[in-house]
């Protein structure tokens, strides 16, 4: 699924749980295979999470331990077997959250004895909520215990792996998650939820899948957060205080644990089944980068996600560019590090310079220097020309900041002024030295014209602003190209450069100049209005003349003006200083001779 599927569809693929009194969720039963959020190529499962009323634990999880002594065992026992083999729901329900607190509790011989109770879609329950105990392991004692728990369990016939490998990445992801000292799990819902809808946002799609995809993802955090919750609560009662993040010896137990069942699941488990959990692996990850304290890639808190993403890799995922890819376009950069790390490990293809094509588009800055600073991403002319087009003044400026080569830049002056992004091609004509620019000067003018659909305002904004830093060259490429017979040029773009900026407009701008002059001059000689203009003050007669001139020139604004209205501006400046100024001389010096004989509130301020 590329990055543009981001949100397709949310398909139901299960019934919903039980919700007991107490706002807990009961053990999954018979027909509970998982539900996919397709916008995020993400599979997640709507799972059990432990509590029901009978577990006698209220929703903030305050209550102290209690362990089922042997006589309620076998009330419980005779209860169900009332039934026969097959349990009944409720059964289930009841049987999953006294299995829980078992294993919570490290209480492995009621675990076991539970077990025996555990028949068909049943098993495969209790194996779900024994791998997901895997990551909250602190000794080896717990994992002698757990992984003979889910040895027993798989030999008893559990065999939806598929579920049991997608519920326990996506909880895995969230536990690391939650390690970041700038997380914890009061706040985690809600950046979660924050996080989801700015991500969907960028998404094509139906707004009511989009909907519908935010909320069954909140669900499903709130389950994995409700876990943690949960065995947090376990251990502090078995006086083991949790501490915010493992130690290095935690973290080689719980993978230890889960590459033990990954072995006993073998070919039960398919390419595509580590491929969705590689998916479920990666989701909390990207959604919770953005709260995550500085080096968290880097310290011990990551290194169960990178374990376990290097396990699903080892027995099959082949989606690791696709969900590299995602995580640039989203700005994900832990996720985006780690990923980069696993790759080169396991020698896997990568496509950086796609992803950094990504980040730039979304302006992820941290995930930029991320790819080409870790990732050696070496190809900066495409996004630097994707990022002038839209006129992203910041993540042009990294670009140029990276050292990009003055060809480059041109390319990316090209693709600014032909979009009409004057401040970005303001920005890089300050970065482009003018002997590179006179080189190319033609063609600039040239390929800004083809691009730019009919306009040619980016042209006028390249003369005006004098590209060439030197007014005689930039007039004189102007004329060059109007003056031309080459077929290459548009007609378009040499009548408009003909008409205004050549040799020849500023003659005829003189010559109009001088037309003006003389009209002005027949109409107070022969003028037959009652008002004499020879009587009225000389800087209101300069007024009357070359107002409009004036207004027109500061109107044009940049450091050059059009030859046209230059000459017309010469012929001006030469008639009111009573002496013929040269024709090269600065608009400024031509305005300034105007405004000396303008009334002075005839004049900006």
């Amino acid at each position: 699924m590329t990055p543009e599927d981001c949100m397709c569809l949310v398909k139901e693929r299960q019934p919903e749980k039980e919700v007991d009194e107490n706002g807990g969720l009961g053990p999954a039963h018979d027909g509970d295979e998982g539900e996919r959020v397709d916008g995020s190529n993400h599979l997640f499962l709507r799972e059990a999470p432990i509590l029901t009323e009978e577990s006698r634990i209220s929703k903030d999880y305050s209550c102290q331990d209690k362990k089922v002594g042997a006589r309620e065992e076998l009330v419980l026992r005779k209860d169900m077997c009332k039934q026969g083999t097959k349990l009944s729901r409720r059964d289930r329900v009841e049987l999953g959250c006294r299995f829980q607190r078992a294993v919570s509790s490290c209480d492995w011989e009621l675990a076991w004895n539970l077990l025996v109770l555990a028949k068909a879609q049943a098993l495969n329950d209790v194996l779900c909520v024994a791998l997901d105990s895997v990551w909250f392991l602190t000794t080896h004692e717990e994992l002698d215990g757990i992984t003979g728990l889910i040895k027993k369990i798989i030999g008893d016939g559990a065999n939806d792996f598929t579920r049991a490998i997608l519920r326990t990445s996506f909880l895995a992801s969230c536990v690391s998650a939650c390690q970041s000292k700038m997380m914890n799990l009061t706040d985690a819902v809600g950046v979660t939820t924050q996080r989801l809808h700015e991500r969907l946002q960028e998404c094509q799609g139906d707004e009511v899948l989009k909907v519908a995809a935010s909320t069954k993802v909140q669900k499903f955090t709130e389950w994995a957060l409700k876990c943690i919750r949960f065995h947090s609560h376990y251990q502090e009662n078995r006086g083991r205080r949790r501490r915010n993040q493992s130690t290095i010896v935690e973290v080689q137990l719980q993978l230890s644990a889960f590459k033990t069942f990954l072995e006993l699941a073998g070919d039960h488990l398919t390419g595509k089944d580590f491929t969705e959990a590689f998916d479920a692996a990666c989701f909390p990850v990207a959604l919770f980068s953005s709260s995550f304290d500085p080096g968290w890639a880097s310290g011990i808190s990551a290194i169960a996600v990178q374990g376990l993403l290097g396990m699903l890799v080892e027995g099959g995922a082949d989606n690791v560019n696709q969900c590299f890819l995602e995580a640039s376009r989203f700005g994900s950069t832990e996720l985006v590090r780690i990923l980069l790390q696993i790759a080169q490990r396991n020698s896997l293809d990568i496509d950086v310079d796609l992803a950094l094509v990504f980040a730039s588009h979304y302006c992820k800055i941290r995930t930029m220097e991320c790819l080409v600073e870790e990732g050696n991403a070496a190809n900066l002319l495409g996004p630097l020309v994707r990022a002038s087009e839209r006129g992203c003044m910041q993540v042009v400026q990294w670009f140029v900041n990276q050292g990009c080569g003055d060809m480059d830049l041109c390319l990316a002056l090209i693709a600014a002024t032909s979009s009409s992004h004057l401040g970005v091609s303001a920005y890089l004509l300050s970065q482009i030295p003018h002997h590179v620019l006179s080189a190319v000067s033609i063609e600039i003018l040239k390929t800004v014209s083809e691009r730019s659909r009919g306009s040619l305002d980016g042209v006028a904004f390249l003369l005006c602003n004098d590209f060439l830093g030197d007014p005689t060259a930039t007039y004189a490429v102007a004329d060059s190209i109007a003056s031309s017979n080459d077929e290459v040029v548009a007609p378009e773009l040499r009548a408009f450069l003909k008409e205004h900026w050549s040799e020849d407009a500023f003659a005829e701008g003189l010559s109009s100049g001088q037309d003006h002059y003389v009209n002005f001059m027949r109409i107070l000689q022969r003028g037959g209005s009652p008002i004499c203009l020879m009587d009225l003050p000389p800087p209101l007669v300069t007024a009357i003349v070359y107002k409009p001139l004036y207004r027109e020139c500061t109107e044009a604004g940049g450091k050059l003006l059009p030859q046209k209205l230059r000459g017309k501006l010469v012929e001006a400046a030469s008639r009111l200083g009573g002496r013929q100024v040269d024709n090269d001389s600065p608009a400024k010096e031509l305005l300034a001779i105007l405004e000396h004989h303008l009334p002075r509130h005839f004049l900006p301020l």
